[in-house]
């Protein structure tokens, strides 16, 4: 159960109360956590926040491709896109989210896709046209950070349609595409944001058992 009423699922097939998945190897999920986000800093800090996530998925072994601020819903939020190696084998699996976080909870939408036997080929091409001393270049988040999968212009959206089947692209252009189509359920929308004093008892309203609602914009 979250808060998530609704959302345009288009192309996706559920395959288990939650998760969803399409043909090209896309994963989306929807998550509600009853407990004060783990975020590094409120929504109105973007600095700190983004330089928080970047450390701390840099530690992790990963990297913050970006985090991007904007509504679901209306309600504030943060997007994210992140990469991490493959678990057991070559190659990287690229996380994205959008999480709607509020004083003494969060719910968020997740989209997730992994190379597959054949990587590196985005890389290596906009490497060959850019030249290896354009290519790598500091945390835009933080300058300083050495841990975790290196930073590259290789992740930015602008190479997107030069490489439509990448799992990097599928990410992004699906959450650009669901996120519009949200709908929260009221109860939640009007709970303290996150970063401001709530009583500690404080909980989330349980929005029911009811199934989520598939939508079909256009």
């Amino acid at each position: 159960m979250t808060p998530i009423t609704g959302m345009d699922l288009t192309g996706f097939i559920e395959r288990e109360p939650g998760v969803w998945t399409d043909e090209r190897g896309l994963v989306l999920s929807v998550h509600f956590f009853p407990q004060v986000p783990d975020l590094p800093a409120p929504l109105h800090e973007p600095e700190r926040l983004r330089q928080g996530i970047a450390q701390g998925v840099g530690g992790r072994g990963g990297g913050l491709i970006e985090a991007v601020f904007g509504t679901v819903d209306k309600v504030p939020a943060v997007r994210q896109l992140i990469k991490v190696p493959r678990p057991g084998g070559q190659g990287q699996v690229f996380l994205g989210s959008w999480t709607v976080p509020k004083a003494t909870c969060s719910t968020v939408l997740k989209v997730q896709a992994a190379e597959g036997a054949t990587t590196g080929v985005r890389e290596a091409m906009v490497m060959a046209q850019v030249g290896p001393a354009e290519y790598f270049r500091p945390h835009p988040y933080a300058p300083g950070l050495r841990d975790g999968l290196p930073c590259h212009v290789a992740d930015d959206e602008g190479w997107d349609p030069h490489f439509p089947d990448h799992p990097l692209t599928l990410v992004r252009a699906t959450l650009n595409r669901i996120a519009p189509s949200i709908t929260l359920d009221e109860r939640f929308k009007v709970l303290p944001p996150f970063g401001t004093p709530t009583p500690p008892a404080a909980q989330p309203p349980a929005t029911g058992r009811g199934r989520l609602r598939r939508r079909k914009d256009g």
